[in-house]
């Protein structure tokens, strides 16, 4: 029996976890954990991310499209119980996470793939009444708000981006007319500036990233430390392991600035070789998520095309905040990042973006044959 597996991508995504756990136990060769190491604990991560992807790619996406209104409601559950003092955990002001002792859930993480998950069904089934605006455009956009209310109360800014991101990506996917894209986008960007505006510490974080220079050791310390990095590494490196920013200069240097390590170690020839592999991952998404909805496999397709605007998006603001182009946010680097949440949601994603391809690349064979 044929397996319609794109090695190709499978091999880009292996290839891109190598390089998470020899970043990662590299970046935090001068941190511990009692009894374990930063490095040893992203590999059992590691280990378990692949578990799930092979969980996620053995499932039929029938059952993701029956269950999508679950999804959500699941999603603005987790949510909400995230914020219940006693249940969400405080960590550097932001109650963003579930203790459950042996592992700790970070909730923001999962409501990307669920909300993902009911997108995906609601147009899959909306057909062309989503794409002549209306209440229909509406519907989704009400259902959502309480989400990203909640998400922004943690607070996850970084987190409401992305799935702005999604949720506009997948609407201009589908084609919305022109008219009614560019009133949601708009709408969606006059509330992210307002949201900026009145949070004092995202004003302070938005000055820093102006003028970084100006505070070097308060709110801009981040971003020149990881720009220091970047200098340092110049074209070709310092060497692999041989990084000074990570002993306790670079804040974040195996999670969210790892970026800023890998052009210090490998230099601007390792950054790009990195940017080019995540890069390829979600352009061979895209390319799978084209197949299936021209297949007329519109779940199929709108689920690989949103797991790949997820982990763009993810890739496009950490290398922005790393190089000093975004102001700083709190996400990680897909793949490569330290992290058991942020591993196990994306390498889900790749799962779904595999089993969009393997179920199209049936369905092509068997019309085929006939």
């Amino acid at each position: 029996m044929t397996v319609n597996f794109d090695l190709t991508l499978g091999f880009a995504w292996l290839a891109a976890l190598v390089t998470g756990v020899i970043m990662v136990a590299s970046s935090s060769s001068a941190l511990a954990i009692p009894g374990i190491s930063y490095g040893v604990k992203h590999v059992l991560y590691v280990f378990a991310s692949i578990c799930a992807f092979g969980i996620v790619i053995a499932l039929p996406l029938k059952i993701w499209e029956l269950g999508h209104k679950t999804c959500l409601f699941a999603a603005l559950l987790l949510a909400l119980v995230v914020l219940i003092p006693g249940i969400g955990t405080v960590v550097n002001g932001s109650r963003r996470w579930i203790d459950f002792g042996f592992f700790t859930v970070q909730a923001s993480e999962w409501v990307k793939f669920l909300v993902l998950i009911y997108i995906a069904g609601f147009l899959s089934r909306s057909g062309d009444d989503f794409k002549r605006g209306g209440i229909e455009l509406v519907r989704p956009i009400l259902w959502l708000m309480p989400i990203f209310l909640l998400i922004l109360i943690e607070p996850d800014f970084g987190t409401l981006v992305v799935l702005v991101a999604l949720t506009t990506g997948l609407f201009f996917t589908v084609g919305v007319k022109l008219r009614h894209f560019f009133v949601v986008a708009i709408s969606i960007s006059v509330v992210l500036a307002i949201l900026l505006a009145i949070s004092p510490y995202r004003v302070e974080r938005f000055a820093a990233f102006l003028d970084p220079w100006a505070s070097p050791f308060d709110s801009g310390y981040q971003l020149t430390q990881a720009l220091i990095a970047f200098g340092r590494g110049e074209l070709t490196g310092i060497g692999l392991g041989d990084g000074v920013q990570k002993l306790f200069y670079l804040p974040e240097a195996h999670n969210d600035f790892i970026f800023a390590v890998i052009a210090e170690e490998l230099g601007l020839l390792g950054a790009l070789s990195v940017v080019a592999l995540l890069g390829f991952i979600v352009l061979r998404g895209f390319r799978i998520g084209r197949a299936a909805v021209d297949a007329d496999r519109a779940f199929a397709g709108y689920l690989a095309y949103g797991a790949s605007v997820i982990i763009g998006a993810q890739v496009l603001i950490n290398v922005g905040v790393n190089t000093g182009v975004l102001p700083t946010k709190g996400l990680t680097l897909p793949f490569i990042s330290y992290g058991g949440n942020s591993l196990l949601v994306c390498s889900m994603l790749m799962g779904l973006i595999q089993r969009a391809n393997f179920e199209v690349s049936a369905r092509t064979k068997r019309g085929r044959a006939f």
